[in-house]
């Protein structure tokens, strides 16, 4: 029987897969392991603390950690006593935002790592609903904070008497009872309380399973995008947890630099199956793979540009892998495999199958490229608001530029401005209804009647299915470009293109709000261009190196106009005419990116005001002007 709750999904996973392992993580030298029965027993323990502590069905508590073993129980433990999690991401260091979402939803517990607490210690004053913080490591401090062992102490203690209460309180919860309060990232509104019940979970789950039925009990992967993101949070933990397969925690550090140099060697000593990425991961990814060949010398470089060549022609599209005339160059790709794209492969732990990439859209050109090395990225499509899966690309139908077919049990429609259906092929908004759709916002319902109409909801994003039932997802309706003349585009394939195509680019945002042209701000890869101002003997303080690495951006936007190498990908006319080019880049920390690494363009534009401005003169039309040259000069600093 299908579960309908997760704690159903937990209960059953734990008899069918007992003594199997199901979370890794690394609090020292190596990874711990914890079996599916031993994760309930904590999962039992945890929730019979809360109960002792006085958690009735329908309080919130925020769960605020990096991904470990505690931040599973502490979620689960939450469900049992029939409470809500308020997933929040580590990520969030402006008080007035953590702030916002505590006091929002009305948490009246927080679960935290020590690397949190001092976020919520400094903001609790002014938190009346908020009565304890569980530290989920370190010690506590003042009196209304907890240690987890103490939690779950008292647990032990409470289940003496009350087994049986438990039981009846877990049974309790039903389909439709909220699960979780995940707050919206704010990139174009301020932050909505998505509700998402049991249901929309395992629905989900459900949905999500039947597209990629690859993975097997004995598989795992190690999460690297954070846990409390729709995309990790189902795609990790449940669909994971359905197949009765193996979920590791990166290990976190006792920092964000910690965690990301912690990556790469967790990835050799977890050697996963399949993992989920981010289209900025998936950068830093190919970044580290080209690195890596370079420093083997020219010969192992053109070698593997070589082979990338070949199975370029081989793929395709993926849709038509090695099909006709490709299929001559098959015997080729295989000994580039055996040769050099394996040993690529072994850095990713030499067994890893495929990743799956949500989020943001993937730049075609970089699905090709992890296509071809023999660890294909697959593209989905998905929104919180949907628990989050949509679409996928899956291993056995896949096509480059789409975000895969839908998940079953979903119902889609294209729309116009008006709401009105549109046939296939012709672009609208994505419209979808089915039991993974959110019961609505958290104490908003204004905005959940603009979001869900009759059951259908509004994704905002703007799309079309092609005639081999393949949706297209051409970015965010709020984020579109607008022309002088009312027309729209959507900037997010010009610049993924724009950032896959060059080393020396890193990130790119284009502009155009009702302006005569349309302008780009351009973050650049400062190494690499230092690398390459040394190889050419120029140098960035002078007026030809200046004029070089302009004219090398110049030449990655005009590949795309007509006679370039990359002629009629895109309409020229939404091309940059004007760039900035940027000295620091968008990050977390400055606010221009959000959790899920995706431009916040409202700030952005905020933020860079004067230099957009600036761009719309003609002196900051012509791209050799001063403040690019400055920008340049200071490449060494």
């Amino acid at each position: 029987m299908e579960p309908r709750t997760l704690i159903d999904l937990m209960e059953t996973r734990a008899k069918e897969f007992a003594d199997e392992v199901y979370l890794l993580e690394k609090p020292d030298d190596s990874y711990d392991e914890l079996t599916y029965v031993e994760t309930r027993t904590q999962v039992h323990r945890f929730a019979a603390g809360l109960l002792a502590l006085g958690i009735k069905k329908g309080d919130r508590i925020s769960v605020i950690s990096e991904g470990r073993n505690l931040w599973v129980i502490a979620e689960l433990g939450i469900f049992y006593t029939g409470a809500i999690n308020v997933p929040i991401s580590v990520k969030i260091n402006e008080p007035t935002e953590l702030k916002f979402r505590l006091a929002h939803s009305g948490c009246r517990l927080a679960v935290v790592s020590s690397n949190q607490a001092p976020k919520v210690e400094a903001i609790k004053k002014d938190l009346p609903d908020l009565e304890t913080i569980i530290l989920l490591d370190g010690a506590a401090k003042d009196p209304d904070e907890m240690e987890v062992d103490r939690l779950l102490t008292m647990g032990d203690e409470w289940l003496a008497d009350h087994t049986e209460e438990l039981e009846s309180t877990y049974r309790s919860v039903e389909a439709d009872d909220p699960a979780t309060i995940s707050y919206t990232s704010g990139t174009t509104a301020d932050p909505k309380g998505i509700v998402l019940t049991h249901r929309n979970y395992t629905a989900n789950v459900m949905q999500g399973a039947a597209m990629v039925k690859e993975i097997q009990p004995y598989w795992r992967s190690l999460i690297i995008i954070p846990w409390d993101h729709a995309f990790g949070h189902t795609v990790g933990i449940y669909i994971m947890m359905h197949y009765g397969a193996k979920l590791a925690a990166v290990q976190a550090g006792s920092s964000a630099m910690d965690y990301l140099r912690n990556v790469p060697v967790n990835i050799k000593e977890v050697r996963p199956h399949f993992m989920l990425s981010v289209p900025a991961l998936a950068s830093n990814f190919r970044k580290n793979v080209e690195k890596g060949i370079r420093q083997k010398g020219p010969r192992v470089e053109k070698l593997f540009e070589r082979a990338l060549k070949n199975a370029y022609g081989y793929i395709g599209d993926g849709w038509n892998r090695g099909k006709g005339l490709r299929a001559l160059r098959a015997p080729l790709h295989k000994v580039f495999d055996r040769l050099i794209f394996s040993k690529v492969r072994g850095e990713f732990g030499g067994r890893l199958e495929f990743f799956i990439s949500g989020a943001a859209m993937l730049d075609i050109e970089m699905q090709r490229f992890f296509y071809a090395i023999g660890i294909p990225m697959y593209q989905g499509y998905g929104l919180s608001e949907a628990a989050p899966i949509i679409s996928a690309n899956t291993p056995n139908a896949h096509k480059f530029g789409s975000s895969g077919r839908l998940v079953p049990d979903l119902e889609l429609r294209i729309c116009d401005e008006d709401g009105n259906d549109l046939p296939v092929g012709e672009k609208g908004e994505i419209v979808v209804k089915g039991e993974n759709v959110m019961a609505g916002y958290w104490r908003n319902e204004e905005a959940t009647a603009k979001t869900i109409r009759d059951g259908w909801l509004f994704t905002g994003d703007l799309g079309f299915m092609d005639s081999d039932g393949f949706l297209y997802v051409l970015g965010r309706v709020k984020s579109l470009l607008i022309n002088g003349t009312g027309e729209k585009y959507s900037p997010e394939g010009i610049e993924e293109a724009l950032v896959a195509g060059t080393p020396y680019i890193d990130q790119v945002m284009l502009h155009n709000d009702h302006d005569p042209y349309t302008v780009a701000l351009i973050v650049p890869n400062r190494e690499r261009l230092r690398e390459w101002l040394l190889e050419k003997g120029l140098g960035c303080a002078s007026d030809e190196g200046q004029q070089a690495v302009i004219e090398l951006f110049q030449g990655e936007i005009d590949s795309f106009r007509k006679g370039g190498s990359r002629e009629g990908l895109f309409e020229t006319e939404w091309l940059p005419s004007a760039f900035a080019i940027l000295g620091a880049p968008f990050t977390e920390e400055n606010l221009l990116l959000n959790s899920s690494l995706k431009l916040v363009r409202r700030k952005v534009r905020d933020f860079y005001r004067d230099r957009l401005d600036y761009l719309y003169t003609p002196e900051g039309r012509d791209p050799l002007n001063k403040r690019n040259r400055r920008i340049i000069s200071r490449l060494n600093e």
